[in-house]
């Protein structure tokens, strides 16, 4: 009797691992949205402090390098600890920092005290990112490519509404309406208490049923494969992160500098480049869950050559148009680099996703910071020109070996 109860219990609790809950899935991608937006904040509100601290682009540079190091050093020793000792109400600790890092911004008096509020964010999103990876692997039901994109897509839609809501709230009225975004920090907190605690009773769950299914990939691939196999996604992961960082820090100057339009027209087309990046990650993750996602990345980066290519040398309509064409191909690689190399290596969802969002955040903030040095000797058109032969890098997949050929039952 006591034997049929522990099997029904197994049964229940691999029933349970099987099922994709979606509830889980729109919190945390809520969550992910509260997240980003609040980073988004800051490099959009970039010509208010430009104006108000007589910054240099390098400067600018620096402080998206600050925030972005910061995150991109600590999130690969965040996930490889948590991959051995789970920590579901981390979440909480990371929305923390981040609500700190943007009071200080709201009484930043100096450089160097923006340069400690942008580090205080960067803490904050290193601890979010590898726990609330594992919170979508565990809610996926073993469908992880649209877990990871529903993921995603909370994060993409929060990049493109903060600099809308920046250009509504803070360059209208000054930095210390920066303050106003505390409230949403607020609200990520009681949001991410509820996915805690989601979170804790699955590893409950798995922790006293040992026998729960997982569907991992089993491959035949040696160490050595494996390494260079992860060696390529991080180098597509550099190009299309150097590639956003020109965007990101400098698409509202390269508008202003060359259509003389105004900051809030710019922050504008800002929205909708990052709109289509919310988009490209929501359509990602399923195509490559259904046709393989080696095939996404390839499209997704080199696919979007001839477009960067085009985008510095057109007129106003045209670059609008360009540049959300090119968020909703581009965007569309991450969820399928990450769950590739989450099956490269099974077992390390942590570690895997610490390091490529730490590296996706290094890459932007260090290519964010080269690229304003750029800027200052040359052109801010310079700089677009030449991040345009980047995605020309996504010939590179071609390396890769096919994952979705040495599936095991």
């Amino acid at each position: 009797m006591k034997n049929n109860t522990s099997q029904t219990i197994s049964n229940d609790a691999a029933q349970i691992a099987q099922q994709t809950v979606f509830a889980i899935l729109f919190t945390i991608s809520l969550s992910h949205c509260i997240n980003d937006l609040l980073q988004a904040v800051i490099p959009s509100i970039y010509p208010v402090l430009k104006t108000k601290f007589s910054l240099s682009f390098s400067q600018i540079g620096l402080i998206t390098f600050t925030y972005q190091i910061t995150a991109s050093i600590l999130q690969p020793f965040v996930g490889f600890y948590t991959d051995r000792k789970p920590r579901p109400y981390s979440l909480i600790v990371g929305m923390s920092f981040t609500l700190l890092g943007l009071l200080a911004v709201a009484f930043a008096d100096s450089f160097n005290h923006l340069l400690l509020s942008v580090g205080l964010i960067g803490i904050g999103s290193s601890i979010f990112h590898p726990e609330s990876s594992r919170v979508a692997h565990l809610a996926s039901g073993g469908k992880k490519g649209l877990a990871q994109s529903i993921f995603q897509l909370g994060g993409n839609a929060g990049s493109a509404i903060g600099p809308l809501l920046a250009a509504l709230i803070v360059v209208p009225y000054g930095q210390f309406n920066v303050i106003w975004f505390c409230l949403i920090a607020f609200v990520g907190i009681l949001v991410l208490s509820r996915v805690s605690a989601w979170y804790r009773e699955r590893l409950n769950i798995n922790a006293r049923n040992k026998t729960v299914v997982k569907q991992e990939i089993h491959h035949a691939l040696s160490k050595r494969r494996v390494i260079f196999s992860l060696g390529i996604l991080l180098v597509l992961i550099f190009s299309k992160y150097f590639y956003l960082a020109s965007i990101t820090s400098y698409y509202t100057f390269f508008l202003i500098d060359k259509f003389h339009i105004s900051v809030q027209q710019s922050q504008l087309y800002l929205f909708a480049f990052l709109g289509s990046v919310a988009l490209g990650t929501l359509i990602g993750g399923p195509i490559g869950d259904k046709y393989g996602r080696k095939y996404v990345i390839w499209i997704s980066i080199l696919g979007v050559a001839p477009f960067t290519l085009l985008l510095p040398y057109v007129g106003l309509f045209w670059v609008g148009v360009l540049s959300v064409i090119i968020g909703l191909i581009l965007s569309s690689a991450f969820s399928a680099i990450l769950v590739y190399a989450t099956e490269l290596v099974p077992g390390k969802v942590g570690l895997i996703a610490g390091l490529f969002f730490g590296l996706a955040f290094g890459m932007g903030g260090l290519g964010s910071a080269v690229l304003g040095k750029i800027a200052d000797l040359t052109s801010i058109a310079y700089v677009f020109k030449i991040c345009a032969f980047l995605p020309l890098i996504g010939i590179l997949t071609s390396f890769l070996p096919n994952l979705e050929h040495k599936k095991t039952a």
